[in-house]
């Protein structure tokens, strides 16, 4: 019965004339309402806030908030519905932002993917452009007529004088070389 007894007047808020004596500028009564209110007002910002670090630093906003403003709680009956409300206004706060802060990271992120794309796509065409120039200008010339500007096979034979079997075997040879020089340069950079 009697650890029941403490318990309850353990979990429960501090006293009118706690309040009272805190209002009226009692030191010894303000630290004491403040650490008496502690465990609801943390209770409340766990319900309410989105994480645990959320929850501690809203509480310990409030207590701080309690501090300072003891002397504006008119009814010293309403300690928890006004500690409810600051608590739960320091949540939203909190929450408020977070979400800012996520979506000024969305933002950042929607700018930076596409020029991060950009230079890595200029990256690859340099690194295509390389590998095409340093081709043999026999296979240079039926890869860029034929992959480059789009040329059908007996176009680009008959451009070079090449049987369409000979055109063909040059541009396998220059595709193969093509991605073999990519494939070095990829490996170079890994």
């Amino acid at each position: 019965m009697g650890e029941a007894t403490t318990t309850a007047a353990t979990t429960a808020w501090p006293g009118e004339q706690l309040v009272r004596a805190a209002q009226d500028g009692d030191a010894e009564a303000v630290r004491a309402l403040v650490s008496g209110s502690y465990p609801h007002v943390l209770r409340f910002a766990r319900t309410l806030c989105a994480t645990p670090q959320d929850a501690e630093d809203a509480a310990q906003e409030a207590l701080i908030i309690l501090y300072r403003r003891i002397g504006m709680l008119r009814a010293t009956a309403a300690l928890g519905s006004w500690m409810f409300r600051i608590v739960r206004n320091e949540c939203l706060r909190r929450a408020r932002i977070a979400m800012r802060r996520a979506d000024t990271a969305r933002r950042v992120e929607a700018v930076c993917d596409p020029v991060e794309e950009d230079v890595l796509a200029r990256l690859e065409a340099e690194a295509v452009v390389a590998a095409i120039v340093a081709l043999p200008a026999e296979l240079r010339r039926v890869l860029i007529l034929r992959d480059v500007q789009g040329w059908s096979g007996r176009a680009v034979a008959e451009e070079l004088g090449l049987s369409l079997a000979a055109m063909k075997s040059r541009l396998h040879r220059a595709r193969a070389t093509v991605r073999s020089a990519l494939a070095a340069q990829e490996a170079g950079r890994g």
